[in-house]
């Protein structure tokens, strides 16, 4: 038989603050977004909000061996434990289980600079590299920059201490690892589940990795829906997001109050080629959201901007459900990578818990490979 998945608490951060209530703008159209376009320039970012660390991660010591995007999701992770009343709660976070969407570790740049610096003058290139990555990135330097350290650091921190897993893929590793702690809930393979993931967008390194693929928008400011026309492109966001999901017998017990009902989570991977990724969505469609009702309900997308596959998903939900409310989330909190399937869908779920919705559907097309899709209804 299978079980009713409940999201019974949520952890937000964005660029436009940390919590629901910073985010149900989008519902109301009065959100502006937060945008830094001089420290990257010609590229944009939406730039992490202030946060008080210590609310979250209490120990300086934490803080510090952390990277910046390690903080926001153990920070975020915090957020939805105590939305949902489970923070310190020793004896369910021991049974708690953890999926977490992660990409790579951040860069040392001094360290690069030098060795850099070093390889136009040295004799023998090759020695030279070789040394001073033994000698410079030290061990403990090289295992903070693993993946799994944001899981172990919210095991550290909040005390989640049941399985873990890390994903990694970019957008596609957020809609697994929602898709994955869905279906285990679902078939009775786990109780109750933390989900998420976080991305740090203020890195050179990582601009410069994108902007080489051409995928970034160098123009000013433009809606995601605008850009394809003008060459397309997306503007990166720091940002993280949590959610707590639980078997609705283990909510019940305990007398959580669920914030909404997430009803199924689809994933593709198909090989792009010109309609490719709308037909993707369409099957994701029924597959996932057959049942979906525009009356009262919205779909919130994951679109980039980057001209063909933001044309195809537009196209795909128009022909779905006409006339249907389509928020685009890279306009008000950028595009987020492995947090962004997270985030909408920690997002569709406070505008359902705040009842500016009844029922929403998220979608997630990737910069380069991946599709998801997501339901969610009210309680």
């Amino acid at each position: 038989m299978t079980r009713e998945v409940w999201i019974t608490g949520l952890g937000l951060l964005s660029s436009l603050g940390e919590g629901a209530k910073a985010h149900l703008g989008v519902f109301d159209g009065d959100i502006d977004p937060v945008i830094d376009s001089e420290r990257f320039a010609p590229f944009s970012v939406h730039p992490s909000a202030p946060l008080e660390w210590d609310r979250q991660i209490p120990k300086k010591a934490d803080q510090r061996q952390m990277e910046p995007w390690q903080r926001l999701g153990v920070y975020a992770a915090g957020l939805a434990l105590e939305d949902a009343g489970l923070k310190g709660d020793a004896e369910r976070l021991a049974a708690m289980q953890l999926i977490v969407a992660a990409g790579g570790g951040e860069r040392d740049y001094a360290v690069d600079g030098q060795i850099l610096t070093g390889l136009r003058t040295a004799e023998k290139p090759g020695v030279f590299l070789n040394e001073r990555l033994m000698s410079d990135i030290r061990p403990t330097l090289f295992l903070a920059q693993l993946s799994n350290l944001l899981a172990g650091n919210i095991s550290i921190v909040h005390g989640v201490t049941g399985a873990t897993r890390t994903f990694m893929g970019e957008e596609q590793a957020g809609v697994d690892a929602l898709r994955i702690a869905h279906a285990r809930i679902a078939a009775g393979q786990g109780d109750t589940f933390l989900v998420g993931g976080a991305y740090n967008a203020e890195r050179p390194d990582v601009l410069l990795i994108y902007e080489m693929g051409q995928l970034l928008w160098k123009k000013p400011y433009a809606s995601v829906w605008d850009r394809p026309g003008e060459g397309g492109g997306f503007i990166p966001g720091s940002a993280a997001g949590f959610l707590v999901l639980e078997a609705r017998e283990t909510a019940e017990a305990r007398g959580a109050t669920p914030v909404a009902s997430l009803q199924a989570v689809a994933s593709d991977q198909v090989t792009r080629g010109i309609g490719a990724v709308g037909a993707s969505v369409e099957a994701l469609w029924q597959q996932a959201a057959s049942e979906f009702r525009p009356t009262g309900g919205a779909i919130l997308s994951g679109a980039t901007g980057i001209t063909g596959i933001t044309e195809e998903e537009r196209g795909a939900l128009a022909k779905l459900m006409p006339g249907t409310t389509v928020h685009a989330m890279g306009d008000v909190i950028g595009h987020t990578i492995e947090a962004q399937f997270p985030l909408s869908v920690a997002i569709a779920a406070a505008a359902i818990r705040d009842s500016y919705l009844r029922q929403a559907v998220v979608t997630s097309v990737g910069h380069m490979r991946g599709e998801g899709l997501a339901f969610l209804t009210s309680v």
